[in-house]
């Protein structure tokens, strides 16, 4: 998938995928479906983060809904987080210019530490082929260097970008490290801070993308999978596509962009011992509009070991290095992730 479409600013999405079709190859897992899927939309659970600094009652109702979602749902929505519009305006806007750049500056110009992504290219299927790009950036290196790149191709400047994505991502952080320790103190932890060993350097902001897709709904923009951090926080805009995994059914998320999502990731739920869900979900793509999502994932560094809340623990010892290394290594293997099933004792 290295075909490049000159002079536009779209990747070769349908190149690819028509490639795939041509190649006839129907060996994604038995896990990956579309027949008879008809997922109802849901509501998530509804949590006012106002009631976490009113203190008192407020706060300890407000932590034990959390944690009964973040228990039954995996995934919840969060309002009065204290991250303001602008930020969210001002980051999409920056994210619009980006992904309106030609396709060779985007693969090329090292923008965003050279973190762009498109498609698939571990496809074997049209089944496994994603129909999304995205920025995946590591914080470590953000503003400074982003700052120091120009596009090149009179798209934005990347002064500004950097800006937007330090203030944004620095804001995405203080809430996420917020949720993790209420729902940490929760199930009787009383260290300081949570989870350990967890900085602005060790963490992700994902700047996504789903152009409108000719072969909708029977293509994902993102591959049914659980998140390999601790928590990720989610701005979506006003177009539809994210779907979970709900008592065995799928169900599709209403979208709402003045609220954030959140959900638990494989991490959490191996730290409490299972008592928090990393649910599975997915994107799927539309036909007829493009849609633009704004994720932060909490992960600490590569050698922290993730532990668990309690003894006995369902999980071997793992660090969070080795947890992605086995990951990538079963994508590698057989087109899809396994993730903590892996690490059962």
């Amino acid at each position: 998938m290295n075909n490049i479409s000159a002079g536009t600013c779209e990747p070769p999405l349908i190149e690819s995928y028509e490639a795939l079709l041509l190649r006839g190859s129907e060996s994604a897992s038995p896990r990956i479906s579309f027949e008879g899927e008809v997922a109802e939309q849901c509501e998530l659970p509804l949590i006012d983060l106002a009631d976490l600094r009113r203190g008192g009652e407020a706060r300890r109702a407000c932590a034990g809904a959390m944690a009964r979602a973040a228990s039954e749902w995996g995934f919840f929505q969060v309002v009065n987080h204290g991250i303001s519009a602008r930020a969210f305006a001002e980051m999409r806007r920056e994210q619009k210019l980006l992904f309106r750049a030609p396709f060779e500056a985007k693969v090329s110009s090292g923008v965003l530490n050279n973190s762009y992504r498109w498609g698939n290219p571990t496809a074997t299927s049209v089944k496994q082929f994603l129909w999304s790009e995205a920025f995946h950036v590591s914080l470590a290196k953000i503003p400074h260097e982003t700052c120091s790149y120009g596009y090149g191709y009179g798209y934005g400047d990347s002064s500004s970008l950097g800006v937007a994505v330090d203030k944004l991502a620095a804001a995405m952080s203080a809430l996420a490290r917020t949720l993790a320790g209420v729902l940490a103190e929760n199930l009787g932890y009383t260290g300081n801070g949570f989870p350990v060993n967890c900085d602005d350097k060790t963490c992700f902001l994902r700047l996504n993308r789903y152009p409108p897709c000719p072969f909708a709904p029977e293509t994902f923009g993102l591959m049914p999978h659980t998140d390999s951090d601790f928590l990720t926080v989610l701005h979506q805009d006003h177009v539809g596509g994210l779907h979970l995994m709900k008592d065995s059914e799928w169900v599709a998320v209403a979208p709402n962009p003045d609220v954030l999502v959140v959900n638990i990731g494989d991490l959490f739920q191996a730290w409490s011992n299972d008592t928090y869900k990393s649910v599975e979900h997915k994107v799927i793509a539309n036909k007829k509009r493009e849609r633009y999502s704004i994720a932060y994932f909490l992960c600490p560094s590569y050698d922290s070991p993730i532990g668990s809340c309690q003894k006995p623990s369902l999980y071997k010892d793992f660090t969070f290095g080795e947890f992605r290394e086995q990951v990538q290594d079963d994508v590698k293997r057989f087109g899809y992730k396994v993730g903590l099933p892996r690490f059962l004792l």
